[in-house]
């Protein structure tokens, strides 16, 4: 009877280990002769467990402050600025092409997560298309005389970049330096970090891409109506933008600041547009023409001689 109930003990003991090693692959039975007989041990390899308590305490100290950021000369803490997908890129572009009273482009669109790539290619794409536009205009508008004669304006790619990259930065810096200073005099006075307002200006730039495209057509009223349009749509997602910000501070400060920065936004516009689509002096080719020779009519000479 003790025979058979021992039996029993021990396949049940079995059947348990069986069972819990098709739960845990990784786990090992170690028969240990110290315990009674038939008793079946089971070592777990606790790697992975390992592994997870490490990730856990990572999390748990970038969380708690703990863990140092990474330095500013290292490749890891700008790659953060970078770290966007297409979807994140293109709602921005979105928002900024069609501004919402009730939307704030930073808490909204930004929300906190300001990156680089999106101004970058922006104003990259802007800098491209002005050049290549500007070149297109003036061949499209002297093509019908015969004198000219067109050589490619390479320079203007540097001059559009030059001034596409220092209105993104420039403007921005210069408007987080006036916002801290506000808000060290008032302090209900708001302000966003310095990304986030070269963010809002790159995206900001967007809607001059197709503008200066279209710029090609040659109709003046047009291509006016078209700058208009474009300085109007971006400089209210400026408006949109920074007005919770300054609108606890005095009528004056707020009102001048908002208009020098869509005044500076207007300026940009009308400034690209007269220097890279005013058409260009066409060079004529000179044309050097024989001397003309007067030509004596037979006997005039000997009509002369004899007077």
């Amino acid at each position: 009877m003790l025979c058979v109930w021992g039996a029993l003990v021990t396949s049940t003991e079995f059947e348990a280990a069986a069972d819990l090693l098709a739960e845990t692959p990784g786990a090992t039975t170690i028969s240990s002769l110290e315990e009674p007989q038939g008793h079946v041990s089971l070592a777990v390899d606790t790697g992975d467990q390992e592994d997870g308590d490490l990730e856990e305490n990572d999390q748990t100290q970038l969380l708690g402050g703990e863990k140092q950021p990474p330095n500013f000369w290292t490749f890891s803490y700008h790659q953060s600025f970078f770290d966007v997908d297409t979807h994140q890129v293109l709602e921005r572009i979105k928002n900024s092409l069609l501004p919402v009273p009730s939307q704030n482009f930073v808490r909204h669109c930004l929300r906190h997560h300001p990156d680089l790539y999106g101004p970058f290619w922006i104003c990259a794409t802007l800098a491209f298309a002005l050049a290549v536009s500007s070149n297109l205009a003036t061949v499209l508008q002297n093509w019908k005389e015969a004198s000219f004669s067109y050589s490619p304006q390479f320079h203007k790619v540097t001059v559009a970049g030059i001034t596409i990259y220092c209105y993104a930065w420039l403007v921005p810096t210069a408007l987080w330096g006036f916002l801290q200073w506000r808000k060290g005099v008032g302090e209900c006075v708001g302000c966003y970090t310095f990304l986030e307002i070269v963010c809002v200006y790159g995206y900001s730039l967007f809607i001059y891409i197709p503008t200066v495209v279209l710029w090609l057509i040659p109709i003046s009223g047009l291509q006016w109506f078209l700058g208009v349009l474009a300085v109007s749509l971006s400089g209210a997602v400026l408006l949109l933008t920074f007005w919770p910000l300054v609108r606890s501070d005095t009528r004056v400060v707020s009102a001048v600041l908002l208009t020098v920065m869509v005044a500076l936004h207007a300026l940009l516009a009308i400034g690209c547009k007269f220097y890279f689509f005013q058409s260009l002096p066409s060079r004529s080719i000179p044309v050097t023409q024989a001397p003309l020779h007067q030509v004596t009519p037979p006997g005039s000479s000997k009509t002369s001689a004899a007077s």
